[in-house]
Formats: structure tokens, sequence, C-alpha cells
């Protein structure tokens, strides 16, 4: 049994009506399902608001603080948990891609600009002077959620679209890689490197795949990303090296192996330059 289990929305949600779609007050979802405070992750989108109290949110190896209008997206297959006060107070939300995009039609969710990229900050934070441009849509989705009326669904969706929007705006205040053109090709290029990099790890792989010079491949990551495309290839090959530390059933070995590297002494050498440790010590840590 692996350690960090993958929850679905049914995991959560005891609504026949909407089994892909799961909101609740912070405290209410804490009081009912204890067992989200250790490592895990999710085969759907979360979001999760703090509205009081404080604590560390951990996001694939990145820690976050957790402030008074912290407001969290996550996108499907990334590992968090969280170490949280007691006065905690806040929203979740957990839908599925398949709804939202199914009900919305020609509007896709990586639409917006805070999922384009597995790269993107997944937090940001809402002054006490903005909360009121998002805040009432929770309010009005606990409350729809809590009744049984027409057309619930509905707009309990429309309801999260409108916070989409809000995060979106909010999201190209705050970050300089706003819509733009070149998500496009940074989306494609993610597609592939999730399908081929445990085998493939050379840039010119993927440019070929897109059907751009490697040169315009570079321009875009550090348009985009502010990373060359060698770095966003390695920063996915070690997550996923993280992850599969964590699970104490593979060997270091099958690890590397399992990765690409049949080379042992090299793939820790690659591990080791990249996050300071070596692959072992890592999981010493982590374990």
């Amino acid at each position: 049994m692996k350690k960090y289990p993958v929850y679905s929305v049914e995991n959560f949600s005891c609504n026949d009506i909407h089994r892909e779609f799961y909101v609740n007050t912070f405290k209410e979802h804490l009081k009912s399902h204890s067992f989200v405070e250790e490592p895990h992750r999710h085969d759907s989108y979360l979001m999760v608001f703090f509205t009081d109290g404080s604590g560390i949110h951990e996001i694939d190896f990145d820690r976050f603080e957790i402030k008074k209008g912290s407001l969290f997206v996550l996108q499907p297959g990334q590992m968090h948990h969280w170490s949280l006060s007691d006065d905690i107070e806040g929203f979740v939300i957990i839908f599925s891609q398949e709804l939202y995009n199914l009900y919305f039609g020609q509007k896709n969710i990586n639409n917006y600009n805070f999922y384009h990229s597995i790269h993107n900050r997944p937090e940001m934070l809402f002054e006490d002077s903005e909360t009121p441009k998002i805040l009432p849509y929770f309010n009005l989705l606990i409350e729809e959620n809590s009744q049984h009326n027409n057309f619930q669904l509905d707009k309990m969706l429309n309801l999260l679209d409108c916070i989409h929007i809000e995060i979106s705006r909010k999201y190209s205040e705050t970050y300089s890689h706003q819509a733009h053109s070149y998500n496009v090709k940074i989306n494609a290029f993610e597609k592939l490197l999730e399908q081929h990099f445990k085998k493939e790890k050379l840039p010119s792989f993927y440019a070929e795949k897109l059907n751009i010079t490697l040169k315009h491949l570079n321009r875009i990551c550090n348009e985009i990303l502010q990373k060359t495309a060698t770095e966003v290839i390695m920063d996915r090959v070690i997550l996923e090296v993280k992850r599969m530390l964590t699970d104490k059933q593979l060997a270091v070995n099958e690890v590397a192996s399992a990765i690409g590297y049949d080379d042992y002494s090299y793939f820790s050498r690659v591990f080791k330059k990249q996050t300071g440790v070596s692959p072992t010590a890592f999981r010493e840590l982590k374990n």
C-alpha cells in the first residue's frame, strides 16, 4: 500500500446529484475528513480559501505560509498537506475537469491563466480590501449546497466560474506571465512532457514535436516561466523523483530506473545537483 493516496471527489462528496462537485466550510471539512491532514493527492481540481487562522501548506515540496486571505488552487496530481492553527476558517472546493468542461462547453478550464502551467505559483493572497470581491461567492455556494432548489448544480457551477474570474483577474495583477499567445505552446509542451519525460529529457525532442526551433522553445519558456526548456524538463523529472522517493516500497535504484536513468551514480549526481541532497538523504528527511 502506498503511503500517499490519491483521492477523488467521491471520497468527499456524499451528494448523489453532483458527486463530481464538493464544497464545504473548512471547519466542517476537517470534521468529516481528518485524513486530509496527511500528505495526499487529488485526481481533481482543489481550491482552498482561508478566511482566518494560520499555518503551513506544503504543495509538491514547496512550503507556503497560510494567512488570512490565502487562496490556493491545485491541479490534479499535485501532492499536498498542511499544518493548521486551531482557529482556522475558510472554504474548500473540489471538482472534476470533466464536469466543468462539459457544462461550459466551448470554455475549457485551462483557459484560465492560473491553470496554464503546473509551474504557476498555486498561491494568491487576497487583502482585506479585495476579499469582498470573492467571499460572497463562497458564501452563496455553501448556502446553495445546503438546499435542494431547481438548477442547483447550474447555479453552483456558475458561482464557481465567478470565483475563477476573480482569481484570474487577481492573478494577472499579481504575476507577470498573464494571458499570452505563448501559453498555447506552453500547454502543448507540458502535455508532451507528461507523456515523455521519463524517457526523453532533451529539449530538442520537444521542440521537434512542437514543430518549432529549440531557440523558440527556450524563448517561450523564458517569457512565460522565466526558465529554460531544460530547466522545465528537469523540474518535472525531479518532482516525480521526489514523489516516488516518498514511497518506501520502491528502492532508490528502482526509482532511478523508473524515471529513465540506468546509471544510478549519474542519477544520484543529477538529483543532488538539483536539490542539494542525495536521493537517500531526501527519503530520510521525508520519512
